[in-house]
């Protein structure tokens, strides 16, 4: 179980980005978080992978402090980050080098196969498309087996189709494992397709608005009309979210 407790994240400058942010997220679950910018989404992921501090409050893995980075924890960023002097191989397996080398490329090939990118191993990272590259960056974050996968607005440089092809592919990686997911995205589509639980977010400081579960069956078809009436409520969130703050009453989406 991964557990934020009160998280609060200020910066040296005296920007608020957090405040008295609380959250359980159950293992195997796809939680995505969603809002618009400056709402505290990306420093959110920063504080459960341990790259950042919060300063006040806590959060922990099945009771275990999260304060570094640790390998139970995988994450994707917007970019692919790559490294251009590494094949692609080399890149999927560059945080599994501690373990022995039969098993480093049984994981590579074993990974590389599930994007669909066995056939590219020896290749430079220049020789991919954008969603290419990007299938290796999942292929790299989940090599080292994680049990928590963090997704820093994955797919938002790719064009239409390449992203929703990459939305059911991350949902066909996750079946293997089915590692607890937290996604952070603006896009209110990408949410309703991947996950089982939908937190909005709204600005100064970051806190939760509100967190909705939509009641769709697997697979989700985009062009279905309660899929539609989803996310309208969901966009409606974010238009009040996105609101100066001022006495508003929370709409009738967080009863939902």
């Amino acid at each position: 179980m991964l557990d934020l407790v009160s998280l609060s994240k200020r910066y040296p400058n005296g920007l608020l980005a957090l405040e008295g942010l609380s959250l359980s997220v159950a293992p195997g679950e796809i939680l995505a978080i969603v809002g618009g910018s400056g709402c505290g989404k990306s420093t959110l992921l920063r504080l459960i992978s341990g790259l950042d501090a919060p300063t006040s409050g806590r959060a922990s893995l099945d009771g275990t402090p999260l304060t570094a980075p640790r390998p139970e924890i995988g994450m994707v960023f917007q970019e692919p980050r790559l490294m251009p002097w590494l094949s692609i191989d080399d890149n999927v397996g560059f945080g599994i080098r501690h373990l022995p080398a039969s098993e480093q490329k049984s994981r590579i090939n074993e990974a590389l196969a599930r994007v669909g990118l066995a056939s590219h191993a020896g290749h430079w990272p220049r020789e991919l498309s954008g969603g290419q590259a990007q299938r290796v960056a999942l292929a790299r974050a989940l090599v080292g087996r994680p049990q928590v996968l963090l997704l820093d607005e994955p797919f938002s440089a790719l064009d239409a189709l390449t992203r929703a092809d990459l939305q059911d592919h991350l949902l066909e990686l996750w079946h293997y494992d089915r590692p607890t997911m937290i996604l952070v995205t603006h896009d209110i589509e990408e949410a309703l397709v991947l996950a089982d639980r939908i937190v909005v977010m709204q600005p100064n400081p970051g806190r939760i608005r509100v967190e909705v579960t939509p009641h769709l069956a697997r697979p989700r078809d985009r062009l279905d009309h309660e899929f539609q009436e989803w996310k309208y409520k969901l966009l409606a969130e974010l238009d009040h979210a996105s609101r100066p703050p001022g006495g508003e009453e929370l709409s009738p989406a967080a009863a939902i």
